[in-house]
């Protein structure tokens, strides 16, 4: 059993910690944000390999993630739904890079206007503060801790680190290659959807939960502001209903802006007491799991 100590509070951030005590270590997370503040719970957390990179590692750890969701759905108080949807494209595409990640996925023909092909597939879909929690409830339940600690550095006490810090990687990784993605929804009304849709060139988004539904969304880099801009609600809402006719009139309840950690690759290495595993982009709950097994092995070298 080893000491170790998780920075960074988000849905990658804890996920190892539950993996990380499960393996015997001893486990306490520490981050300036819990998780509710993260940017973990913006997400419309529809398991989608977006904006994550490389291409191979992404997605063997997005098919890891993928298997472990779907067993997580059977329980209700992890905030795991499978629910089938479908990508459209304004163009004929071949199969996605990822497409040994999902178990089946069928070319869609029943298209709305204006597009000329597109897939459709049964993915995870996760009510992010319900799987925060549980995640959180997980961890205290394995004997862990997560506190508020606002460190100026990677702790140098002799507990091994994970360095899940997200776009604080630019301070705690000295990376400035992390860079932010700024991303904006709009939360509305259950409608009785059931089913998610995305435009990923928008990229346009609507993902329902159990009660409410996420429409998205915005893809600016480079942008640190998370004030939601009215503008842009009004723009992804008149897409999002181009797309989905039946949210005409839906109920607005609240405006949310995120900021993905991007990164050209992932970074998941060891280098002396400290494991990397940053740089997620659009994917935190696409590769959490996948890249939470793999932080074990590299914490247990």
């Amino acid at each position: 059993m080893r000491r170790v100590i998780v920075v960074g509070a988000g849905v990658i951030g804890l996920t190892c910690a539950v993996r990380l005590l499960e393996a015997g270590h001893r486990v306490d997370v520490v981050a300036r944000d819990l998780p509710l503040e993260t940017t973990s719970a913006v997400a419309a957390a529809l398991w989608y390999p977006y904006r994550a990179g490389p291409h191979d590692r992404v997605a063997a750890w997005a098919r890891t993630s993928y298997d472990v969701l779907a067993a997580l759905a059977g329980d209700e108080r992890t905030g795991v739904r499978m629910l089938t949807g479908t990508e459209v494209l304004p163009t004929p595409q071949p199969d996605p890079w990822w497409r040994a990640a999902v178990p089946s996925l069928d070319r869609e023909t029943s298209l709305p206007a204006g597009y000329a092909d597109g897939w459709t597939f049964v993915s995870p879909v996760v009510d992010m503060p319900v799987h925060l929690r549980w995640l959180g409830a997980r961890i205290a339940e394995l004997g862990g801790t997560v506190t508020r600690m606002n460190l100026s550095a990677l702790p140098e006490d002799g507990a091994v680190v994970v360095n899940a810090t997200g776009l604080g990687a630019r301070h705690f990784g000295a990376d400035r290659d992390v860079t932010p993605v700024r991303g904006q929804v709009v939360v509305v009304e259950q409608i009785g959807l059931d089913r998610w849709t995305l435009d990923a060139t928008g990229p346009t988004y609507v993902v329902p939960r159990s009660d409410e539904i996420v429409v998205g969304g915005t893809d600016a880099e480079g942008e640190w502001s998370r004030t939601p801009d009215p503008v842009v609600a009004e723009q992804l809402l008149h897409r999002a209903i181009a797309l989905v006719p039946q949210l005409e009139g839906a109920r607005v309840l609240r405006h949310k802006v995120g900021l993905r950690p991007a990164r050209p690759e992932v970074r998941l290495e060891r280098v002396g007491h400290v494991v990397h595993c940053y740089g997620h982009g659009g994917a935190g709950v696409t590769l959490s799991w996948g890249c939470a097994a793999e932080v074990v092995r590299l914490v247990d070298e």
